[in-house]
């Protein structure tokens, strides 16, 4: 996909303003990354994601594939086709094998997504709770209300789990963290924290409670295919 000659027009221009705008911004800010930086990784200029990301666009099958390959996502992830399908209901592979991440490459991929789930034991029983999350240094954090089943769960041995399902090759991965979730108190670590978070929690309301997991195990699988 070459650079084009002229700047697209971004005035005037609201982020996000298609679907596929809107996710191709989320993607790509949850990588920390600018339209510089993503431009780079799949041979476009800054001027042409920002139209990507601000105009109605029909890109090409090719410009989307280098995009949706640099932001580490599929093309169904970036064009929401995905988006109501029930995951895992494709045939499996005869070629298939399980192997197991290291440590590395799960840290790797814990950077990877927004969106997670924090396993903790309550007094009615185990709960799985998605958050919107970020990595602080080694930990996982995530915000929450103070009333919340996470945040009363502090002091307490829990799990945090991420993974992603690619349904054209019936593979995917997982990684799973394990720990000690407790209530973030530090004021610098409160602020680095809001400094770092680039979205609100998506299930709105009063979250302003940080919560981190400190993970003391750390594993990952993924599917391949022969």
């Amino acid at each position: 996909m070459s650079s084009p000659r002229t700047p697209y027009p971004t005035s005037g221009g609201r982020t996000g303003r298609t679907d596929l705008g809107r996710r191709l911004a989320a993607h790509r800010e949850a990588l920390g990354l600018s339209r510089e930086e993503l431009g780079l990784q799949c041979g476009a200029d800054a001027n042409y994601i920002a139209y990507l990301e601000e105009h109605a666009a029909s890109p090409s099958i090719g410009t989307l594939v280098r995009v949706a390959d640099a932001l580490g996502v599929t093309v169904d992830d970036l064009t929401g086709a995905s988006a109501e399908r029930v995951p895992g209901r494709s045939a499996a592979r005869r070629d298939t094998a399980l192997v197991e991440l290291d440590e590395v490459e799960c840290r790797h991929l814990l950077g990877t997504h927004g969106v997670g789930r924090i396993a903790v034991f309550t007094s009615d029983g185990p709960a799985v709770l998605p958050v919107n999350y970020l990595v602080a240094g080694t930990g996982i954090a995530f915000r929450t209300s103070e009333e919340a089943v996470a945040a009363r769960a502090s002091g307490t041995e829990a799990a945090f789990e991420i993974d992603h399902i690619d349904e054209v090759t019936a593979g995917g991965w997982s990684v799973l963290a394990v720990g000690e979730l407790a209530a973030v108190t530090d004021p610098d670590e409160l602020q680095h924290l809001g400094a770092t978070a680039r979205s609100q929690p998506w299930a709105g309301g009063d979250r302003t409670h940080w919560m981190k997991l400190t993970p003391v195990r750390l594993t990952g699988r993924r599917v391949v295919h022969d």
